[in-house]
Order: C-alpha cells, then sequence, then structure tokens
C-alpha cells in the first residue's frame, strides 16, 4: 500500500512522510518563529547590557522609552492599514503638519492648553480621512499612490503655513504629554501604552477589528458576505492619521516646538515596526502588541548603537537587515502553516 503522506509529497520526500505524521514538532516550531519579534527584543537587551554598563541605567531606559512612544503611536494606526492591505506613506508629515498646527492654534483667539492638545491629534485625523475619501470615494487604485501624493502635499503645506521656521509658542499641557511624569512614568510612554491597550481590545474583541481582520484576509468574500468594506478602510485611515498626530503631539511637547521638518522618515520606521512585529503585507495579520515590540526593538537597535558610538550609517544598515530577517521569519511562518494544514488534513482523511 502507498503510504498516502509519500503520495503527496512525492518521491523524493517518502522517506519524511512519517516524519511529519505528527503535528506537535510543527507546532513548537511555529509558536517559535511566531515569538520572534519577543526573542529578538530579548536577546538584543541581553547583548546591549553586557556591551553597555550604560544601557540598563533609569535614565537611558526613561530615554528609549520616551524616544519608542513615537514611533510606536505611528506604527499602531500603519497596523490597522496594512491589516487591510494598504499602506499610509503620509504619516511622517502628519506629525509635522499637526505640530506646526498646534503652534498656530496655540497663538490664535482661541489658544488654549486644552484646544491646542485638541487640535494636533486633530489635524491628523484630518489628512487620514482625506487619505480615505481619495481611497473608498474617488477609488483610486493603491493607497501607495494616494499617500505618497499626500506626504509631499502635507510636508509642502507644514513648510507653508509655518515659513519654513520652527514655531515655539507650544503651551504647557503639549510639553508635559510629551516630555512629563507621572508616578515616576513618562506620560508618553502611558499615553502610547494606554493607545496600545485600547485598539488591542477594538482590533480583537470588537465586530469592528474582527471586520479589519476578514477584509485583509479576503477583500472578495469581505465583500461577498456583506461587509462594509468602504466604511472599515475609511476608517482605518482616519485612525491611522489620528495616531500619527497624537506622535506629532508627542514630538511637539518633546522638543517644545513645532517644526516642519519634524517626522522626516518615520513613515519607514512606523513599517519596519510593523514587519518586524510580525504583520504581514498580505493583509489579515498582526497584533497590536507584536507592533509595539517591534518599535522597541528599532528603538533598542538606535539607542544601544548610540552608546557603543557606532555611525548612524550602520545604524541604518542594521535596522534593513532586520527588515529582512523579519521578512524571512514570515516567509518561514507561512510555510510551517501551510504544512502543518497538510499534516492536519491527512490525519483527519486517515
Amino acid at each position: 500500500m502507498v503510504d498516502s503522506e509519500a503520495a503527496i509529497d512525492g518521491p523524493g520526500e517518502a522517506r519524511t512522510g512519517r516524519r511529519w505524521a505528527s503535528d506537535k514538532g510543527l507546532r513548537v516550531v511555529l509558536a517559535l518563529v511566531e515569538s520572534g519579534p519577543f526573542l529578538i527584543l530579548v536577546v538584543l537587551a541581553l547583548v546591549m547590557s553586557f556591551l553597555s554598563p550604560v544601557f540598563l541605567t533609569v535614565g537611558n531606559i526613561t530615554n528609549l522609552g520616551v524616544q519608542t512612544s513615537i514611533v510606536a503611536a505611528v506604527a499602531i494606526g500603519q497596523l490597522l492599514v496594512v491589516l487591510t492591505r494598504g499602506v499610509d506613506l503620509s504619516v511622517g508629515s502628519v506629525v509635522g503638519l499637526s505640530g506646526v498646527m498646534g503652534a498656530l492654534v496655540a497663538t490664535s483667539s482661541i489658544g488654549t492648553g486644552f484646544t491646542t492638545l485638541v487640535a494636533i491629534p486633530l489635524v491628523g485625523a484630518a489628512v487620514g480621512l482625506v487619505n480615505g475619501f481619495i481611497l473608498v470615494k474617488l477609488k483610486v487604485p493603491h493607497p501607495l499612490i494616494v499617500t505618497l501624493a499626500t506626504l509631499g502635499i502635507v510636508r509642502g503645506l507644514a513648510l507653508q503655513v509655518s515659513g519654513g521656521e520652527t514655531l515655539v509658542d507650544i503651551p504647557a499641557p503639549v510639553i508635559t504629554a510629551g516630555s512629563g511624569e507621572l508616578l515616576g512614568f513618562p506620560v508618553p510612554v502611558l499615553i502610547v501604552a494606554g493607545m496600545a491597550a485600547l485598539f488591542a481590545f477594538l482590533t480583537r474583541r470588537t465586530r469592528w477589528g474582527r471586520w479589519i481582520y476578514a477584509i485583509g484576509g479576503n477583500p472578495e468574500a469581505a465583500e461577498r458576505a456583506g461587509l462594509p468594506v468602504s466604511r472599515v478602510l475609511f476608517s482605518v485611515y482616519i485612525v491611522c492619521g489620528l495616531t500619527a498626530g497624537v506622535a506629532g503631539l508627542l514630538t511637539a511637547g518633546r522638543t517644545a516646538a513645532g517644526s516642519p521638518n519634524a517626522g522626516i522618515l518615520l513613515e519607514l520606521d512606523a513599517l519596519t515596526a510593523v514587519i518586524v512585529g510580525g504583520a504581514s503585507f498580505f493583509g489579515g495579520r498582526g497584533a497590536i502588541w507584536n507592533v509595539v515590540v517591534g518599535a522597541i526593538i528599532i528603538g533598542l537597535i538606535r539607542n544601544g548603537l548610540n552608546l557603543l558610538n557606532v555611525t548612524p550609517f550602520f545604524q541604518q544598515m542594521a535596522v534593513g537587515t532586520l527588515i529582512l530577517v523579519a521578512i524571512q521569519l514570515d516567509v518561514i511562518r507561512a510555510r510551517l502553516e501551510t504544512r502543518l494544514q497538510v499534516v492536519r488534513s491527512l490525519r483527519h482523511a486517515t
């Protein structure tokens, strides 16, 4: 009798058919691959703690947390877009525009600490609304095209309204949000942790979150099932702009200024955090806390290399290498999942 697994695998894999009959080994390997971001973070932290005595000091950990919070804020919104098979390249420019607009609001007739706090994230949400409108209502074929265009438009608008100058009229509440402390913890870290907890709940425990994963997993099937695809896509781009606006708030508060050049290339850091965190550009896969871990890994690499006096050029190379490793882990994970499904199907069939 022909071994069923050998027949499926082909003659070249006949000898390995029985080895795959049990899926326990596959599950273990798959679990290790899926834990990749956390394992990378632990290994990097251990290595840096040995290489630099300054790394584990309270001051450096606090600084790392504040730096990471800005990337994490942008990456949380970027993940929602990536889950739907999209991308938003305008988020870095949104950080610059929102800070500038916050400084202008602060000096206007309605300028108070509260109105500035509210206005900065709302500027980001407004840009996200424009992105969503162009994609959903005007039916431009790909978000890469739309957000690449708005990247330039938003950055140019920030330079225009600020006259190309850094504005320093930032009220105290914004500075507290970006660089203050509460009960010994940095306020920006607390803000981003709260935001991550909120969106982790929304994506995993609400209908809206399930719709996002369903649309990213199979847009055509979601459409046939009657899911509100257009409204969900609209919403994720608004949220992505909003979280970029929050990053603009933290940046303006940390620097006590609204700079039109703030956030340059931040979109690349956010996308890197999403990839390193295990999300897939094919949509439908990714988790908020994993993306936060991805942002911490990026911050840890740059912080650690700075402590070791490594040039910024090498830092870029290190982050690029990390992206390739993360992509390869995603490929391995997909293959393992496919193999596991085959093994389980064979088991049920026999």
